[in-house]
């Protein structure tokens, strides 16, 4: 016996009612005799409002709306306290030593050393959504940078800059003039800080290496298999599988680390260079980012002040110097467009020259 269908395939769909032939026009007779149904999806939604570009964007508190626990501003309010108040730098691993406490105990720290590090861009919440502040160090011949990159630098009155990193800020109050250079007095003895760089890679590594196996018998029957991790896939609960993530031997290393809390233990401007307690991944002559730690309490307000009050007198120019720039860029850009920077380059009056051209 087939089985029974449902009361609801029963139910017939209502018929449009009927017209008379003089009152239905062309239209209404090439339409189906089913009801039509507005077709919605997930593309679309099942929203009868209008649709907006960015509907999270502007459902503010002002609305009359509740806060939103979602987009960019309740995320930077979530990262409000693990978010530094002031921007870090980018600094070079020169190698490892060891200082000598007061006691006599042997400390080993890491010196890290600041090259021509200077501001490049700041981001804005408004435009970026996000506040940071861009950081180069180091210088590199024009030769090895395009010429997007040349006019970006050229924008900001900056030598081209051999690497550029971005350090999120807590508010629009931790960004710092564009062309200010940051020195090692940035930090202070004492202070705690996170340091940031790509560890140096061991290539294909085995289980006992990679992850501190202890390996298998000497002897007792086992043939060959002294540093091998054994069977990976039984007797682990969900059927012989193996299961994603299962440590087994790989690649080791060339990955990014961070090494967290380490103190300062000497700063010194005439070298360039910030003594940290402890090792930093990544081998001798490798970038490392540099900032205060998140999990310790951020520096003195006072000591801020200082900082930003010492680079005001070391830079009072700096928005000045930011504004001709800008203009010579604009300037150099046009006599690149009408072919005229060959004259600039030589020597030539370039007024007087264009003057004859035209």
């Amino acid at each position: 016996m087939p089985p029974r269908l449902p009361a609801r395939s029963w139910r017939q769909p209502p018929l449009r009612p009927f017209l008379s032939p003089s009152s239905q026009s062309t239209t209404a007779l090439l339409r189906p005799l089913l009801p039509l149904t507005t077709t919605r999806g997930v593309k679309y939604g099942w929203s009868t409002l209008p649709k907006r570009a960015k509907p999270t964007r502007f459902n503010q508190v002002t609305a009359g709306i509740p806060a939103p626990s979602t987009g960019p501003a309740a995320a930077l309010k979530r990262r409000e306290r693990t978010t530094p108040i002031r921007t870090g730098v980018l600094a070079i691993k020169k190698g490892m030593t060891a200082f000598m406490g007061k006691s006599g105990a042997r400390i080993p720290c890491t010196v890290l050393q600041l090259d021509r590090v200077q501001v490049v861009a700041n981001k804005t919440r408004d435009r970026n959504g996000y506040w940071a502040v861009q950081v180069g160090l180091g210088e590199r011949a024009a030769d090895n940078v395009g010429a997007p990159m040349l006019g970006y630098f050229e924008a900001k009155g900056l030598s081209p800059k051999k690497k550029l990193a971005e350090f999120k800020v807590r508010s629009k109050d931790g960004l710092l003039p564009v062309g200010v250079q940051l020195l090692p007095d940035w930090f202070h003895v004492g202070q705690c800080v996170d340091v940031r760089g790509h560890a140096r890679g061991m290539g294909f590594a085995g289980g006992m290496k990679r992850h501190g196996f202890s390996g298998q018998e000497a002897s007792h029957g086992n043939s060959k298999n002294h540093r091998t991790i054994g069977t990976v896939g039984p007797s682990q609960g969900g059927g012989s599988r193996v299961y994603p993530g299962k440590k087994m031997p790989g690649r080791m290393g060339g990955q990014r680390v961070t090494m967290q809390n380490l103190p300062v233990l000497m700063v010194d401007n005439e070298l360039g260079i910030v003594v940290v307690k402890g090792c930093v991944a990544g081998p001798k002559n490798s970038v490392v980012m540099v900032q205060d730690a998140v999990k310790k309490p951020p520096p003195p307000a006072e000591f801020v002040g200082m900082t930003r009050q010492v680079l005001d007198e070391r830079f009072p120019d700096a928005f000045e110097a930011l504004e001709a720039a800008r203009e010579r860029h604009l300037e150099l850009k046009k006599w690149r467009k009408d072919k005229r920077i060959e004259m600039l380059l030589s020597g030539e009056n370039v007024a007087e020259s264009h003057e004859v051209v035209l």
